[in-house]
This record gives structure tokens, sequence and C-alpha cells, in this order.
């Protein structure tokens, strides 16, 4: 098996490693249901892992990062199962495959030295985990009882993505989301009780009522905000990186260091904006993550039909920035990638961009019947669920107990319920408030110089057409 090493123009380096899937493009170990990877460090420091195989549509892979590479060969060992290429940017680097049948094998509890979380860590990922699924539970129930108004969408079966990125970030780092972004507010820290009331359209929710399910917002917690309309959050996260630059570099803040992570669907990645963000991010040399939670579905049109190149994550390099693909359905997975390019932003290397391969349980929101997907897909990806996989993964590593995790699954119930009974006891937002943040001046607008509602006099609509 020979790798090959494309030329070297501007400095962009390419790894082509389809002598690991095949002429074809076609992972070699797919019909054994194994997996392949290529291990790329490419950017100073940094170190991305793209993931294909039998859980991944993706058929072909071309890795590239920044960097001088003049020399490469090839190893390769006998045996079928998992591949692995790996390679480093560098003068004289090389790239090496190898093939070991051991992979495939029944693996032994990892040593407490190879765990890739400690105790205490596994807990608070999987108290976050549980949160976001049994808050999105609730939320069900209360839209069908009526408590909920307008389009609500849940992010069951995501989760693995928001509590990935978002544990690992300072309170002072920002955060956008989309219409999907209860579970990122709660990931960011926003207490259960605003998001709930926030749902309810309480005054006590975290945008007082007027944001709803899809605008929360919390300064407080970095979070810049849900959007209905899709890739409007990405300016707004590139602005916010742009603001930690300006400090450092013109203000000379030392300590500003904060990252800002954009989170977006598939669907958006055929937005203007999503390419006009990528471009700035590069140029400026921005801290920000593009974060594409690509759940293969924009509403009810299939990822593969509506994008000309289906995986994303090439537009990264296409940029300049690394762009990785990672299985949004593990958490460790999503996490190892998050801290490195975490760190890479944090310490002035730039963009990144991540496709994190996931998958909705629900239908796009709560009115859709859900009737698009066929049933054997979505028991594909129910079949690996997050929480699941990694429950399993804490207790086969004895890292906790049964009973530890089920004292989290108690704590949060307590915190749901207690969510709801907050939010429904909380007050309707007063009237008065309905014109705030409208106009400079509502006095010369929708309320009269009395103070009163213009529309409360009856001549309001003197002279108008009476339908």
């Amino acid at each position: 098996m020979a790798v090959s090493l494309a030329s070297r123009v501007g400095g962009l380096v390419s790894l082509d490693a389809r002598s690991l899937l095949g002429n074809n493009g076609v992972c070699k170990q797919a019909e054994q249901k194994s997996h392949c990877s290529v291990v790329v460090a490419g950017a100073p420091a940094f170190q991305s892992r793209f993931f294909v195989g039998d859980n991944s549509p993706y058929t072909s892979t071309s890795v590239v990062w920044r960097g001088a590479m003049t020399a490469g060969e090839s190893k390769a060992g006998g045996g079928r199962g998992r591949g692995v290429v790996a390679a480093a940017g560098g003068e004289g680097s090389t790239a090496t495959m190898a093939s070991a049948p051991e992979l495939v094998k029944p693996k032994p509890k990892a040593k407490p030295q190879e765990l890739l979380v400690t105790k205490e860590e596994g807990l608070e990922i999987y108290e976050d985990l549980m949160l976001g699924r049994t808050f999105e539970d609730m939320c069900a129930q209360m839209y069908y009882r009526g408590k909920m108004f307008g389009f609500v969408h849940l992010y069951n079966g995501q989760e693995a993505v928001s509590t990935g990125f978002i544990k690992l970030l300072k309170k002072e780092d920002f955060v956008t989301s989309t219409y999907r972004d209860h579970v990122h507010a709660l990931s960011k820290g926003v207490p259960a009780r605003q998001v709930m009331s926030e749902l309810f359209g309480k005054s006590t929710g975290c945008c007082r009522g007027q944001g709803g399910s899809m605008h929360m917002f919390s300064k407080e917690h970095g979070l810049l905000g849900g959007f209905a309309f899709i890739g409007e959050g990405i300016p707004v996260a590139t602005g916010a990186a742009f603001t930690t630059k300006y400090k450092r570099e013109v203000l000379k803040d030392e300590n500003a260091d904060a990252v800002s992570i954009a989170f977006f669907g598939d669907g958006t990645a055929n937005n203007g904006q999503f390419f006009e963000c990528l471009n700035m991010a590069t140029l400026w040399k921005l801290p920000i993550i593009f974060v594409v939670e690509n759940n293969l579905w924009a509403i009810g049109m299939s990822h593969y039909r509506s994008t000309s190149d289906p995986e994303i994550w090439k537009k990264g390099p296409a940029f300049g920035m690394p762009g990785i693909h990672v299985d949004g359905m593990d958490v460790l997975k999503v996490r190892e990638v998050a801290k490195e390019a975490i760190a890479r932003a944090r310490r002035g290397d730039g963009p990144t961009l991540i496709e994190c391969e996931t998958y909705r349980f629900r239908g796009h929101s709560l009115a859709d019947p859900d009737e698009l997907r066929s049933p054997a897909e979505k028991a594909h990806y129910a079949a690996r669920d997050p929480i699941t996989a990694f429950k399993a993964y804490l207790l086969e590593n004895n890292l906790v107990t049964e009973a530890e995790l089920k004292a989290i699954d108690k704590k949060i119930d307590d915190v749901v319920e207690d969510a709801v009974e907050f939010a429904d006891a909380s007050p309707l937002p007063i009237r008065s408030q309905l014109l705030e943040n409208v106009f400079a001046d509502p006095k010369g607008f929708g309320i009269g110089p009395d103070g009163k509602y213009r529309c409360e006099d009856p001549g309001f609509t003197a002279g108008t057409a009476q339908v």
C-alpha cells in the first residue's frame, strides 16, 4: 500500500489516504464492520482525527493541513481490520500506514493511565448529557399539554456535541446556537429554571419571555443567542472572536483569551454567511471554532440530495484552516477533538472547522410527524445512543458505580421537575414590556403621550378600510 503525498501549493499539503480506502473510495474494512481512521498532525501542535467506516456514509478521505512536508514513505502490515494512517508536518516528515489484526479482537479494559476521562470528568459529562436529554423529553410533554407555543425543536440524540464542546469552555467564552438551542444553553450554564420559563413565555425566562424556544440568550453565561434563521449566529460568533483579538492586540489586554464557538447544522453549510465568515476568520486568524452538527437532514431534505460535496469538513482547508470530521455520537471523540481546537484558538493559532456527524432522534420540530426518514435509518442511529454508550464506558472501566449514576439520574429528574413547577408558577410578562428593545423611543410609535397603547384608542383605525 502506498501513501501518496500531493505537491505542495502555497504551503498547503494534502495526504491522500485512498490506499486505505481502496480505488473505489470505499473502506476495505467495511464488510468486517470495523472502522478506518486517518490521524494527522498538521498545524503547529494541532492533531486532527478523521473517522470513517461502517457508521459513516463517507466513502473517501483526503486530509489537508498547513505545514512543510517534503518527503513521504509508506509502511504496511498484513492482516485485516482497522487501518491507521499517521502523518506529521515538518521537514522530512513521513507518512506511515499500519494494519493490525489484533485491533479487531475484543479489547481488554483500559488501564487507568489510558482512560480518556477521570471519574470527576466522567460524572460531569454524564450529568450534562442526562440534563439535556431529560430536559428535552420534558419539553415534549409540556408542548403537547399546551404549555409551550410556536415551534419547538428538540436536541435528543445530539447531546454528545453540546457536552463535548461546551463543558470544556470557560464562562467567559462565547457560544452561538440555532433554533435547536435549549441544550446549548443548559451546557453553557444557564439555569434550567430560566430555560424552561423562557419556553413557557414567562417573565422569569432568560429573555423575560420574549425569546421563546428559538432565541435563548444570556449575556452572563456567554450565550449570544439562538437564531431561528439558519446561519445568522455565525457572523455573531465571528464578531465575538474579533472582539477577543482586538482587545488582546489593540487594547493590549493580556487576559483577553476568550474563544467563540458557532454551532450550526448541515443545511447552513450551503449558506453564504458560512463561507464569508470562514474567509474572515482565517484572514484575521480569529479564535473561533465552527462546529457543524450534521444530523444528515435539513428539515426534510437529505444532506446528500442538497450538497454537491457532502463532506463539509473539506471546506475548512479550502479557506486555510484545519477541517475535521468526527463521530458526533461519541462524546469522548468529540471531546478529544474539541480540546485541541479550543487550545489552538486560545493560543492564537486561528480557527478550526469541525464536522460532527450526529443524528436527531425526533422530527425536525414537535410539529413534524417525521415520516421522511426511514425506520431502518432511525433504528441504526438509535442503537448508537451517545448516552447509553458513555454510560457503558464508565461502568466497563470501573470509573463509576451504577448507584452513582442513578443518583445523578434522580438529581436531574428533580432539577427538571423543579424547572417546570417554577415556570408554571411564574408570571407572564407585563404588557408594557411588549415594545421594549424594539424602538429607541417607544412613545413616538406604539405608545401615545399618555402612556397608553394607541391601538386602544377608539379612533386608532379611523380612516382605514373596513373589511
